[in-house]
């Protein structure tokens, strides 16, 4: 059995793991437009893109992060048809923060672990806010529905999403 700061042989190599975070976006992408209407509550639906950024920064450290945040940003703004660059910006500050959180041989224990949830709560909070400032009209809702609707409830439902993959690797 191998440790947690142990890679395995196909993931040593670092184009195969870009190649397999870029695969796993594209698909996260098409799940979230496809799939996601269907367990929405009233018009919230949890950030697979987030969490995918979250575990890139803690696996490969706060630059990577927030390349993959640039990248599955403008992947999910282009195929979801959103102003492209609204998701870019957002995600990229998440995973730029949620890199802090980075310590190198310890990202697959960090996963596993109710710190993971932790982070995604951070970086959704701060993702949600972001965007939807440029999202949601100023006048459109009022300032204190806007950060429960938008930046709280959103975050939440997300880290309860958050969990599925925690489980999984703690599983291991």
């Amino acid at each position: 059995m191998a440790k947690y700061s142990e890679r395995a042989p196909t993931m040593a190599n670092p184009v195969f793991r870009g190649i397999s975070y870029g695969v796993a976006a594209m698909l996260l992408s098409v799940v979230h437009v496809v799939f996601l209407r269907f367990i929405a509550v009233g018009s919230i639906t949890p950030d697979l893109m987030l969490i995918l950024v979250v575990w890139v920064a803690l696996i490969e450290g706060q630059f990577t992060g927030t390349i993959a945040g640039f990248a599955c940003g403008l992947l999910f703004d282009a195929i979801s048809g959103d102003v492209i660059g609204t998701n870019a910006l957002a995600k990229t500050i998440a995973g730029f923060v949620a890199g802090y959180f980075f310590k190198p041989g310890f990202g697959i224990a960090i996963i596993g672990n109710y710190r993971f949830l932790l982070i995604v709560t951070l970086a959704g909070l701060i993702h949600n806010l972001l965007y939807f400032t440029f999202y949601v009209r100023p006048m459109q809702v009022g300032f204190f529905e806007f950060v429960l609707t938008y930046g709280i409830a959103t975050t939440l439902y997300t880290t309860v999403v958050a969990v599925f993959p925690m489980l999984v690797v703690n599983r291991r």
